[in-house]
């Protein structure tokens, strides 16, 4: 199991899901999020909170969206985690709309 941040988080950076985590599994960079797995509990509080569904579960994944699980795993390991949600990024709300949201 597993939940994974994907593309739709790219230049957006809402931290939404931070803010619901019980756990403190979101690591951030200067483009988005990332969740280490090995923190993680499955709450799945983070997927409904994210404003452009960025987060899904590893069974929701679309093929093509598999290499997020390694992304993630990758990225988490070395990135600061985020313990308290911060301002999007300035071109969230461009790419918030769209993506349709």
């Amino acid at each position: 199991m597993g939940v994974y941040v994907t593309e739709n988080c790219v230049d957006c950076r809402y931290t939404e899901c931070v803010k619901v985590c019980p756990v403190s599994c979101f690591h951030a960079d200067e483009k988005m999020v990332y969740v280490d797995n090995e923190i993680c509990i499955d709450c799945f509080a983070c997927i409904p909170a994210c404003p452009v569904q960025a987060i899904l579960g590893e069974e929701d994944l679309a093929e093509e969206q598999q290499k997020w699980i390694e992304i993630n795993r990758e990225r988490s390991a070395v990135l600061p985690v985020i313990k308290k949600s911060v301002d999007p990024l300035s071109t969230a709300d461009a790419k918030r709309a769209a993506l349709g949201f």
